[in-house]
């Protein structure tokens, strides 16, 4: 740099450093943002905690305006990359591939508020800003909820996983900066639609610790999640977004958060017109939300904060307390610094649906489809296939998902009829719709060859039916939960009319919620779980049908034989039958159940072999070994068996792993856990506790396919 350039930079910061020591990028967060707190009077700090709250111009504090990236960036400017939904990318069991994934979300992200940084006088589009509102984190104990698509897992081991990958993707691995702010949705016990503002769940304290809160604390403790959403529900009779113990004596006190709580949309409204109907003012409502712990939230917290500070409702060192956690994400964001003092501010607009994003997208939703029954028909052989009806409501039309989180901004989608005719350009590619997935279609007359019985009649003639069945929005969305496990419309009558026509058809189901479907699963020669599974459905469809791609994706969740396994959707207490854990009879599909077109061979477990402890890693090893003709890719899961005085799961989630392995070729697969993950809340003592004795530890290929089983001793 030219001495005189230098010399201006640093007698700007020493001008930083003696006026507004805020500006200046070489002091310590910490200072910087005391600085700033001391300037602000008390109706700008309710300003700063309204989280789309009006420009504060003399000290250069922006409105906010956070945005939502649950698989791909919202944004109207231009196309994102769309990836799998968050159950499909739970799937893949693999969190490296989930934080590469949420770092390209991420890069889109802020290449899009660079461009608008950059060139405010031509950026096309909405202003975004860089909080995010994801990864939503409810574990899926509710197989009918409208949002299992957006979530990821009912297991809190697994969920946790993929929580913390995200989150650190999101948020980058700079030591100064965040690349985004995360934001955890919906802190807790939230996975009913109806009602949801002024629901009340009723939840026994050892299955909020063991069950409902263990995937929060990963991506907090672990993952440092910059910010929770406190949810709308109340919890044992305390709204979330009042709940002290839920917010401040576990979250920021037993976990040590230090980012912020923002409320849900209308959170404090809930509390006047929700769940204290009208006994609640607004002035107080916000006092309320305010000391129990939730730092930002709508125009509620600008309009009243004042007046409860003046009236003593609120105390002015929560309220310094709230506005220094949201200060302090803005100031590692980068917001209050030159451009070149901010990592990821040079990341341009072309990485917004760059290809290497679309790559990524199809590496993701191939590794997510589950092979859930092969009776031989599949891998397909391309090159004899001269004639290949594809059919459904889903075959020609993909599931984006819910636009309200991913944009409604267009993309190149592309079908599973149009990925077969890609990837077979030699073969007759037919397309018959033959049924609807939306009831409210019942009544509209079926397009010219799209009825069941066209359908039908060119199934009878193809060397194979693929049959692309399974849920659209209008079933599953946010505000709405599901009423049925089955397929919705008539698409059953379809799928038993092919597969009495056909012997030669394939089941793809395209779902976000697991689908009972037990006809299915008994007759059809093939069936793939294939989510919604993003910009590249079609082609990774196409690539696992014809064996360019092995699958090797697992249920991230249980699919039940019937709806009488499931529990009253109002019980929280997860032992009276909720998910593999507790489950009483036989599922369809079990949780972590994926076939393979090649098959593995476990041997030589070992176990620990010291007493283990809370908090102390330990440590197992297993031989795996592809033992077929394909290359292929194995997910090793470790379970506890439960055993002990009070009732414990069946078998709990651990460690897991997805390994790689050439046809006939052995790997020594190495799985770490800590007993935290199995430990048992004592509800007298109020901590976790491990019972003395054998504990009993399971290796297998899913909760149901065990290969190895051995103990250890707990003392």
């Amino acid at each position: 740099m030219p001495l005189r350039l230098l010399l201006a930079s640093l007698f700007a910061l020493s001008a930083y450093a003696q006026s507004e020591p805020f500006r200046n990028p070489t002091l310590p967060v910490e200072q910087r943002v005391q600085d700033l707190l001391g300037r602000l009077t008390l109706e700008e700090k309710a300003v700063v905690l309204d989280h789309r709250g009006p420009t504060i111009e003399r000290f250069g504090i922006v409105e906010d305006n956070w945005n939502q990236c649950l698989h791909g960036v919202s944004w109207d400017g231009g196309a994102t990359t769309l990836f799998t939904i968050p159950t499909g990318l739970s799937a893949t069991w693999d969190p490296a591939l989930i934080q590469q994934v949420a770092d390209a979300i991420s890069t889109e992200a802020r290449a899009i508020n660079n461009a608008w940084k950059d060139h405010p006088e031509s950026f096309k589009g909405t202003r975004k800003g860089l909080i995010y509102r994801a990864p939503v984190i409810n574990i899926l104990r509710n197989p009918y909820w409208g949002r299992n698509n957006e979530a990821w897992s009912e297991d809190p081991h697994l969920c946790g996983r993929m929580a913390v990958a995200f989150v650190q993707g999101l948020q980058g691995d700079d030591p100064r900066n965040l690349k985004l702010a995360a934001t955890l949705k919906h802190y807790a016990v939230n996975n009913v639609e109806q009602k949801r503002q002024s629901l009340n769940a009723i939840v026994p304290e050892r299955w909020l610790r063991e069950y409902w809160l263990p995937h929060f604390r990963a991506a907090v403790v672990e993952g440092k999640a910059q910010s929770l959403m406190a949810s709308y529900n109340a919890i044992n009779g305390t709204p979330n977004n009042i709940n002290q113990w839920l917010l401040t004596d576990v979250l920021k006190g037993e976990w040590r958060h230090d980012g912020f709580v923002v409320s849900d949309l209308g959170g404090v409204r809930t509390m006047v017109t929700g769940h204290e109907k009208g006994a609640m003012s607004y002035v107080d409502a916000v006092a309320k939300s305010v000391m129990a712990g939730t730092d930002f939230s709508d125009k509620e917290y600008r309009l009243n904060i004042p007046e409860a500070v003046r009236t003593g409702k609120l105390t002015t060192a929560r309220l310094d307390d709230a506005v220094r956690r949201v200060l302090t994400t803005r100031f590692r964001l980068g917001e209050f610094d030159p451009a070149d003092k901010v990592a990821y501010r040079a990341i341009p607009v072309s990485k917004i649906g760059a290809p290497e994003h679309r790559a990524l997208s199809l590496e993701a939703s191939r590794k997510s489809i589950v092979l859930l029954e092969n009776r031989g028909l599949l891998p397909l052989e391309g090159a004899k296939l001269k004639r290949v009806v594809v059919m459904g409501p889903l075959a020609n039309i993909p599931v984006a998902g819910d636009p309200s989180y991913i944009g409604k901004h267009p993309r190149k989608l592309v079908s599973i009829a149009q990925g077969l005719q890609d990837r077979l350009p030699n073969a007759e590619v037919v397309f018959a719709k033959g049924a609807y997935a939306d009831p409210k279609m019942k009544d509209v007359k079926p397009e010219k060859g799209h009825s069941r019985e066209e359908a039908v009649a060119l199934a009878k003639s193809a060397d194979v039916a693929i049959l692309c069945v399974g849920t659209v929005l209008a079933n599953e969305h946010e505000g709405i939960d599901r009423s049925k496990l089955g397929l919705p419309g008539n698409q059953q009558e379809l799928v038993d009319a092919v597969l009495a026509a056909n012997p030669r058809t394939v089941v793809v189901l395209c779902n976000a919620g697991p689908l009972t479907v037990p006809t299915i699963q008994a007759q059809a020669p093939a069936v793939l779980s294939a989510w919604w599974s993003g910009e590249e459905q079609g082609h990774a469809v196409a690539d696992v049908l014809l064996g360019t791609t092995n699958p090797a994706g697992r249920l991230p969740y249980t699919v039940y034989a019937s709806e009488e396994q499931v529990p009253a959707r109002d019980v929280y207490d997860i032992s009276q039958g909720f998910t593999y854990m507790y489950l009483k009879g036989k599922p369809l599909w079990a949780f972590g159940h994926g076939r393979s077109y090649t098959q593995f061979q476990y041997s030589q477990l070992t176990v620990p072999t010291t007493s283990p402890t809370l908090g102390q890693t330990q440590t197992l090893t297993v031989e795996v070994k592809n033992t077929g003709s394909r290359d292929g890719e194995e997910v090793v899961q470790a379970y506890v068996s439960g055993r002990g005085p009070v009732v414990r799961p069946q078998r709990q989630l651990v460690a897991f792993q997805r390994v790689a392995l050439k046809a006939g070729e052995s790997k020594v697969v190495t799985l770490t856990f800590k007993p935290d993950t199995f430990a048992t809340w004592d509800e007298t003592a109020h901590r976790f506790t491990l019972f003395p004795g054998e504990e009993k530890i399971e290796v297998g290929a899913s909760s149901e396919d065990i290969r190895l089983r051995g103990t250890f001793t707990v003392k």
